[in-house]
């Protein structure tokens, strides 16, 4: 008859991710989560085949929570600037978790197409309320959604690293002022208009800006 557990699933779980927001992934050891317990590694083993099932169940335990802070934006307007400013404070406030989800390195690249894909709840929320609220189909809210995650990607990502801190205000700022030139871009038919590459060696007083903004008219 096999050893009764210790602890639950769920309480090493809860041990586990706590132990990745305060230190970081890579702090998460048998040795660190077995002190963290309260008690030797060996209990992990009896729920856990490896330290690796471990991670992943932290992972999802750490996705949760970020769309967590995602699902209330239905109660606001504009409910998708909503979860910019949401995604950006969750890099502030779980910074460690925020770089978890969306800052560990992969071991293959990833194309745009798949990337996107593969976001789940937190796209799909968003793109829901964008067909919603700015009478957009599903192809322009795709493409609106992915423009703008991308944006506020960096912005997290320069939080959650502490490179560079903005405030609320300066936030909303920000994320309005791009959502509204991807938008009018959207709205107006130009979102695939080409700009011109740079030109080696030419004087940038000669740039005919008429010239470079013609395809916009």
């Amino acid at each position: 008859m096999p050893p009764r557990p210790k602890f639950t699933k769920e309480e090493i779980v809860v041990a586990a991710m706590e132990l990745v927001s305060e230190r970081g992934i890579e702090y998460l050891t048998t040795r660190n989560l077995g002190e963290k317990l309260g008690s030797s590694a060996r209990p992990i083993f009896t729920v856990f085949i490896s330290m690796d099932d471990v991670q992943r169940e932290v992972r999802a335990a750490a996705l949760n929570k970020f769309n967590s802070y995602i699902r209330e934006i239905v109660n606001y307007t504009p409910a998708f600037k909503e979860a910019g400013i949401r995604m950006v404070r969750f890099a502030i406030k779980e910074p460690k978790l925020f770089q978890l989800l969306f800052m560990t390195e992969n071991k293959e690249q990833v194309n745009p197409r798949s990337f996107f894909g593969s976001l789940g709840e937190y796209e799909d929320l968003c793109t829901e309320v964008i067909c919603r609220d700015y009478g957009l189909d599903q192809q322009q809210a795709t493409v609106l959604f992915q423009h703008m995650w991308t944006y506020t990607y960096g912005i997290s990502a320069l939080c959650a690293t502490h490179t560079c801190m903005f405030s609320e205000e300066e936030i909303a700022d920000r994320l309005g002022t791009e959502f509204l030139a991807i938008t009018s871009l959207i709205q107006s038919g130009h979102m695939n208009v080409t700009t011109p590459p740079p030109v080696p060696g030419t004087n940038r007083d000669d740039l005919k800006t008429n010239e470079i903004l013609a395809g916009l008219k």
